[in-house]
C-alpha cells in the first residue's frame, strides 16, 4: 500500500475551478464543467499536466514508480491518494497534517496565522481520520489481488471537511481556549482553495465508507494531547 497524497493533482488546474466565497469558506462553484471534477470532488481521471510542488512531484515520481514495478516484475501494490490525515500521534505541522497541527495550537495556545486567499481562513481541506484510512488499509490487503495496481482517491470528500476558520471554531469548542490569529494575505506559491477528494471509485470497488466526523477527529486528536502531551510545549 503506498500513501501518496492529493497533491499530485497540479494546483494551478485545480485553482482554475470556478469558487464561491461565503462567510466562513471557499466553495465550488456547480455552474462549470471540468473533466475529472464534480461536486463530489477531484477524481482519479482529473488532469495531471501542470505544476504540483516539489512535495506532489516526488510523490508523483514515487506512484510512477511503484506502477512499473507493478508491470514488470508482477508485485501487487496499491496507491491511495490521500486528503489531510488527521489524529492521535500524528505531529502535526504547517505544511503538513494541519488539523492536528490547528488542534495541538490551540491546546498549547499558541499562535496562528491564516496565509493566503484574504487571510480569512476560508482555504478548505478533506480530512480523513487515521481510523478511516486503516480501516481500508485492512480491506485492500485482503483483497490485494484483485484490485492490484489501481489508484484510490482516498479523503473526508463531500462529507469531511472544514475551511481553517470552521477549524478555529471547533478548535475552541473544544479546547475551551481562545488565541490570537493572525492574517497574512499573501498567497503561497502551490497553495489550493479547496480541494475535496471525489471516493466515488474506492467506495465502489472496495466498500469503503468514512465513520469519523470532522469533530469526533479533532476531539480525538484533543485527548490524545490532553492525556499524553500535557507536560510538552
Amino acid at each position: 500500500m503506498f500513501l501518496s497524497t492529493s497533491r499530485v493533482y497540479p494546483y494551478k488546474a485545480i485553482n482554475k475551478i470556478k469558487t464561491i466565497e461565503t462567510g466562513t469558506r471557499f466553495e465550488w462553484d456547480l455552474g462549470q464543467d471540468v473533466s475529472g471534477w464534480s461536486e463530489n470532488g477531484i477524481n482519479e481521471r482529473f488532469t495531471m499536466d501542470g505544476p504540483k510542488t516539489l512535495y506532489g512531484a516526488t510523490k508523483l515520481s514515487s506512484e510512477l514508480l511503484l506502477q512499473e514495478y507493478i508491470a514488470y516484475y508482477g508485485i501487487k501494490g496499491v496507491i491511495n491518494r490521500c486528503g489531510v490525515i488527521a489524529g492521535p500521534w500524528q505531529f502535526g505541522k504547517s505544511d503538513q497534517g494541519i488539523f492536528t497541527y490547528w488542534m495541538m495550537a490551540h491546546y498549547f495556545k499558541q499562535p496562528l496565522k491564516y496565509i493566503g486567499f484574504g487571510g480569512k481562513g476560508k482555504q478548505v481541506r478533506d480530512l480523513l481520520h487515521v481510523d478511516d484510512l486503516f480501516s481500508l488499509i485492512d480491506i485492500e490487503v485482503s483483497q490485494l489481488s484483485r484490485i492490484s495496481g489501481n489508484v484510490y482517491n482516498v479523503g473526508g470528500g463531500k462529507k469531511v471537511n472544514l475551511s481553517l476558520y470552521e477549524t478555529t471554531k471547533l478548535c475552541q469548542e473544544i479546547t475551551g481556549n481562545k488565541i490570537k490569529i493572525g492574517s497574512d494575505l499573501n498567497t503561497r506559491p502551490g497553495d489550493i482553495s479547496i480541494y475535496l477528494s471525489d471516493t466515488d471509485k474506492v467506495a465502489e470497488d472496495l466498500g469503503w465508507q468514512l465513520k469519523k466526523t470532522a469533530k469526533s477527529a479533532l476531539t480525538d486528536v484533543y485527548n490524545w494531547v490532553r492525556k499524553s502531551m500535557k507536560n510538552y510545549r
